[in-house]
């Protein structure tokens, strides 16, 4: 399959993060997920300065929250469906850290309800796992609640340092994921006899991007406040779209 380059982020403008792509998103409800951060909208907690895009979480009080972090999206501004989606970060280490890139459909915006909007997990990382990467798909009947996603897990601890990219192609049957141009899985629709209806495979829709570095929660687990404060970096957003 070829791609073109359809749009980029290399963060090349200190201060905010680009508009015309990124969104804060806002909040500290816990996300479904017992999560402890109150995700701002202020530069402390996303910025970009030298080329590289930061989400800093800290230990503070704010809005009942004890830590804030930020959460960026395209929601809005980038919609990806198919093509080859492409992230060069660097992971954040800590007990308690949850960082993520990841995307959910547009219909989840506008009222369809998780886990039938569908979700994309690029790359989940916890910090009381270090180097232990995870690619995910949820769906309606396919999901982390009843142990039925389909899922598959990097161990490298090379991967707790430095960038790396996090990479996965994507079109109508099938999402192959890559760490530093190296394939390590693909989801087939109908894999293992699972459904193939919206319930079982909803990626075929518009879908948004999610950049993210929660605290704690169910998966995250016991916060060391010793970490503080700690750093997820980017050099690089790339979304290409197929050609020929």
């Amino acid at each position: 399959m070829a791609y073109k380059l359809l749009w980029q982020d290399v963060f090349n403008q200190d201060g905010k993060p680009d508009e015309s792509i990124w969104v804060y998103e806002t909040g500290g409800h816990g996300f479904g997920n017992g999560e402890a951060q109150y995700y701002t909208d202020r530069l402390e907690n996303a910025f970009v300065k030298d080329g590289i895009l930061n989400i800093v979480a800290y230990k503070e009080d704010y809005q009942k929250n004890h830590n804030t972090s930020a959460k960026l999206t395209t929601y809005g501004k980038k919609s990806i469906l198919f093509g080859r989606v492409e992230v060069s970060a660097k992971l954040p280490l800590g007990h308690g850290t949850w960082p993520a890139i990841w995307l959910l459909s547009d219909a989840f915006k506008a009222g369809t309800s998780w886990p039938l909007c569908g979700e994309i997990d690029l790359m989940e990382h916890v910090g009381h796992h270090p180097g232990f990467v995870h690619f995910s798909l949820h769906s309606k009947s396919y999901n982390h609640l009843n142990h039925l996603q389909p899922t598959h897990i990097v161990e490298d601890m090379n991967l707790t340092e430095g960038f790396h990219e996090y990479a996965f192609e994507w079109d109508e049957t099938e999402l192959r994921f890559f760490i530093d141009q190296k394939h390590h899985v693909t989801f087939h629709k109908g894999d293992e006899h699972r459904l193939t209806d919206i319930g079982g495979w909803p990626f075929h829709q518009p879908f948004y991007l999610i950049l993210n570095l929660a605290l704690g929660g169910w998966w995250g687990g016991k916060i060391d406040d010793s970490i503080f404060p700690v750093t997820m970096q980017f050099k690089y957003v790339k979304v290409y779209e197929r050609i020929g």
